[in-house]
Order: C-alpha cells, then sequence, then structure tokens
C-alpha cells in the first residue's frame, strides 16, 4: 500500500513539473518575443541595445523610442492579450462552452457602439493635419473609452440578468443570447455611422480597426489593476473550475455554489473584457483560441490554464502587432485585422485536430 502510495505521488509530482515547465517555457518565448519587438521599427535595436536601455545607458534617441513608444506598445500588447485570454478560459469553463469569449458574447459589439457614440455624438473624432496629410485620430480618447466601457459592460450585465430570469436557458442559451446582442448592437453602430459625417466615421472605422498606439502610461497603470483584480480572483476559484469542468452536478456535490460563481465569475470577465477593448479597439480571437493552444500543453487543469492562457494571450497580441510593423513598413496595419487574419485558421486547425488535452 505504500509502495502504492509513493508511485502516485510520484507520477502526480511529474504532472506538476511537467505543467511549471510549460508554463515557465511559454513565458521566456512571451518575454523574448517582446525583447525582439521592441527592435522593430524606423530605428532598428539589437536586443543587446534594447538591454542597455532598461539598465540605464544607451543613446538618446535608443531610449526615447523605447521609453516612449515601444514599452508602453508591447505593455499594452501584453496586458491586453492577458486578459482577454484569461477571461476567455474562465468562460469557456462556467459556460461549459468552447466558443464563449469576449467577442461571442456581445461585449466587443458593444464596446463598439459605445465608441461609435462616443465619437459621433459626443464629437470624439477630428482630422489632424501633419506635413500636408490629413489623418483621422480620437480628439478625446477619454470619452471615447468610457463610452466603450460602459456599452461593453450593458452588454454583459444583460446576458448576466437573461441567466437570472430564464435559468432553464443554460450555457448555450448565453452564447445565443450574445449573438443576438452583438446583432443589435452592431446595427446600432451602423446607423450611427450613416449618419455621420466623414471625419467622425473615419475615427469610428479608425477605433474599430483595434490600435494600441494609443495606450499611454496612464492607461497602462488601469490596465495593470484590472489584470491584478480579475487574475487573483481567478486564481482564487482555481480550485472550484475545476470541479466545473466535470459539470455542474459533480461540483455542486464537491460543496462548490455553480450557479453564484457562474455569475460572479461572467461579471468579472465580462467588465475586465470590456475595459482591455475600450482602451485598444475590437481585437478578436484572443479570448477564443489563447485558451484552446494551452489546453495542448497544460491540459485542462485551472491552476496552469488560467496563466498558461494569459501568457499564451499575451504572445498572440505581440506577435500580432509585429506582423502589423513588418507587412508593409512604414504602415502599421491594424492589429484587429491581423489577429483575425491569424486567429482565423489557428481556431480552424484547433477544431479540426480536437480541443485540447484531457488531463
Amino acid at each position: 500500500m505504500q509502495n502504492k502510495a509513493n508511485a502516485n505521488l510520484r507520477q502526480y509530482e511529474r504532472y506538476t513539473r511537467r505543467k511549471q515547465a510549460a508554463l515557465i517555457l511559454a513565458l521566456l518565448v512571451t518575454l523574448t518575443a517582446a525583447l525582439l519587438y521592441m527592435g522593430i521599427g524606423s530605428i532598428r535595436l539589437r536586443p543587446a541595445e534594447i538591454l542597455r536601455v532598461f539598465f540605464g545607458g544607451g543613446e538618446a534617441k535608443h531610449v526615447t523610442a523605447i521609453r516612449n513608444i515601444r514599452l508602453p506598445r508591447v505593455l499594452a500588447a501584453m496586458l491586453i492579450g492577458a486578459i482577454l485570454a484569461a477571461s476567455g478560459a474562465v468562460m469557456q469553463c462556467v459556460l461549459r462552452n468552447p466558443l464563449a469569449s469576449a467577442s461571442t458574447l456581445g461585449v466587443s459589439q458593444g464596446a463598439a457602439f459605445g465608441a461609435a457614440l462616443g465619437i459621433i455624438v459626443f464629437g470624439g473624432g477630428m482630422i489632424t493635419n501633419s506635413n500636408s496629410n490629413s489623418t483621422v485620430s480620437i480628439s478625446n480618447p477619454y470619452i471615447v473609452t468610457l463610452c466603450a466601457f460602459a456599452f461593453g459592460s450593458v452588454s454583459s450585465l444583460v446576458v448576466i440578468a437573461i441567466s437570472r430570469l430564464k435559468r432553464e436557458m443554460g450555457p448555450g442559451g448565453l452564447i445565443l443570447a450574445g449573438t443576438a446582442l452583438s446583432a443589435m448592437f452592431s446595427g446600432g453602430s451602423t446607423l450611427l455611422q450613416y449618419f455621420a459625417d466623414d471625419t467622425s466615421l473615419g475615427a469610428v472605422v479608425f477605433w474599430t480597426f483595434g490600435n494600441l498606439g494609443n495606450v499611454g502610461w496612464r492607461d497602462l497603470r488601469f490596465l495593470a489593476v484590472i489584470f491584478a483584480l480579475c487574475f487573483a480572483f481567478y486564481l482564487y476559484n482555481r480550485w472550484n473550475y475545476n470541479a466545473m469542468e466535470a459539470g455542474y452536478d459533480t461540483a455542486k456535490s464537491l460543496g462548490v455554489n455553480a450557479e453564484r460563481l457562474m455569475l460572479l465569475s461572467m461579471a468579472v470577465c465580462s467588465l475586465s473584457a470590456a475595459a482591455a477593448v475600450s482602451f485598444a479597439g475590437i481585437i478578436s480571437f484572443v479570448g477564443l483560441i489563447a485558451p484552446h493552444m494551452m489546453r495542448f500543453f497544460v491540459g485542462k487543469d485551472h491552476r496552469y490554464l488560467i496563466p498558461g492562457s494569459a501568457v499564451c494571450g499575451a504572445l498572440l497580441l505581440i506577435l500580432a502587432d509585429a506582423a502589423a510593423k513588418l507587412i508593409a513598413p512604414p504602415v502599421i496595419l491594424p492589429i484587429g485585422a491581423i489577429m483575425s487574419f491569424i486567429g482565423g485558421p489557428v481556431f480552424l486547425i484547433l477544431l479540426f485536430r480536437g480541443r485540447g488535452g484531457n488531463d
């Protein structure tokens, strides 16, 4: 009996070491990608030159490029990607639906409607002139961000309210409710754009493309707080999510208040995703495919899946933004389009290969 217990203990230790090694490897790959990403631009920098800036050295132009432009952008990619991916992993667990994410529940579309409202109704868009070239930009980002967050939150709250009123609807019904809300908000955005002038219309399109360049240091501090709070909530409930993975009845038999946990988790996931989307515009597929990708490496154990999804989401956005810079320099393509272009085929591959590990 003792030998069997020791064998089980050794097997469990191998299991945990394998998962931990996968997380460490994913984190190292992400940090390496972030370092290489900061070398991309009009001024090409080697990793040694970037590290020199971090340690207080380097040329003045290198310091300016890193601290004022590239470091905020890569941190925005990492934080927004981590928030969307970790939230997607939790949504897929509590709803028991592999297609659950901020996009499929209408959060992104609600944020897009709010942004369009802020730009068109409250005058958040303008044309700026630089070297005789006219470009469309967001003149009042705080109004636009606030409106985007408000309506992204409204969409999530409506879905949660429907789940409370129609308890027999089930997780699959919530996805359908999210699809209906997405259609409503998309129609509302289209109507607003129909009555908008060219300047406001251009600003709406610019926002919905997705852009990390407008995220400043103050915004990063807010996103860091959002990430810390939602990530702490997810990790605190990691064992409960493992119980729910086996089914609501099993979770209840283990003492988990499954309905209460689902509602709380959906609220945290939706609000954090709405905050992320409100700063960067529509960025699809991150919350959908990152959890599926990590399941191939760490399985369904949420002790490892949640942090693994966060790391994978950060890596995906770094790679997408790097591609946006490299495809047609010096033009920076919209990251939302790049992420959709990358995410679509990846998601199809995942569907054909199956939905991740089972351990």
